[in-house]
């Protein structure tokens, strides 16, 4: 995560904040609840019902209807408390049973936790947030990831892409006068400048700070030829909008963001693991922008109809 939003999750909570629709206070706990009390007291048929909770933007909201929903559909009692707010709000939430379940990212989720974390690679970032929540919060524990991201992701238009032969970030090693624009802070973090020269080898990039997120500015300044790469959120819809081209990152210099379920290890049995495994297994990125990009359209549905549309298109409702 990472630029601002990777800070919430940023988490998405940055430009998604401006992708997305922040729908209250970041730091308000109450959000919207539509569960019926704590998620630690027993349904009439003895099982714990679930509590799915979100983040203060769409694409949490999106997610958390979709891991409900599907829950729903198996016969499990499930539930939302949606806009809860940010990280330690709901993983305060989760630790004192008021949700359940949560949509999660991998690499802000393990960075939360341990600030001196270093894996950038997804199967790495899985494996150090597995075991740092064991060590730190034993009472959680995440699930299967998706390949799904919501991320930093360098981009370029498809005309600038066809003519440089560019596909990866790597590709951009060759171009002369490359131009990129950012937040102010890619200049400086490791994400950034530094680990495209570390890298990839990469340099004299000539560098335009834009401090929107990936917003409107940024992509502008990308589509108008100000500069040759945009660095924007992974899931933005500004990105199939436009037909940008998000330019693939072998060497792992953005730190994985899998969108994987994070759970009460009292809350867990192997149904729900099931329910959540298959949700997971048709997560994609693209699935991502196509979600955002829905939810932000002009008949500005709600998130659980999104949700309810891509869970019967995929067979899981």
């Amino acid at each position: 995560m990472k630029i601002t939003r990777l800070a919430l999750p940023a988490l998405a909570a940055t430009a998604l904040l401006s992708l997305a629709a922040c729908g209250s206070d970041p730091t308000n706990t109450a959000g919207t609840n539509t569960s019926s009390g704590d998620s630690t007291t027993a349904s009439a048929n003895g099982a714990k019902p679930i509590v799915v909770g979100s983040a203060s933007f769409g694409e949490s909201e999106i997610l958390a209807e979709i891991y409900a929903q599907a829950l729903k559909a198996k016969g499990i009692d499930a539930s939302t408390h949606l806009d809860i707010g940010a990280r330690e709000a709901y993983i305060g939430a989760l630790k004192d049973g008021s949700i359940s379940l949560f949509p999660e990212y991998s690499g802000n989720l393990l960075t939360f936790l341990d600030p001196s974390a270093s894996a950038t690679a997804p199967d790495d970032v899985t494996a150090a947030l597995t075991s740092t929540l064991a060590s730190k919060e034993p009472d959680l524990k995440v699930l299967t990831p998706s390949a799904a991201e919501d991320k930093d992701s360098l981009n370029v238009t498809a005309d600038f892409a066809a003519k440089n032969n560019v596909h990866s970030i790597a590709d951009l090693k060759g171009i002369d006068g490359l131009s990129l624009a950012a937040n102010p802070e890619f200049k400086t973090r490791a994400y950034g400048l530094p680990g495209m020269e570390k890298l990839y080898g990469i340099t004299g990039v000539k560098f335009t700070p834009i401090n929107d997120g990936g917003g409107p500015a940024t992509l502008k300044a990308l589509t108008s030829g100000k500069v040759d790469v945009a660095d924007i959120y992974s899931t933005t819809p500004s990105i199939t909008e436009n037909k940008l081209v998000t330019l693939e990152d072998p060497q792992h210099l953005i730190a994985a963001q899998n969108v994987v379920p994070l759970i009460r290890s009292d809350h867990d049995n192997a149904d729900v693991d099931a329910v959540l495994n298959a949700v997971s297994a048709k997560l994609s990125t693209q699935a991502l922008l196509e979600l955002n990009t829905t939810f932000n359209g002009s008949d500005k549905p709600k998130a659980a109809d999104v949700a309810a549309d891509w869970l019967k298109a995929n067979g899981l409702a």
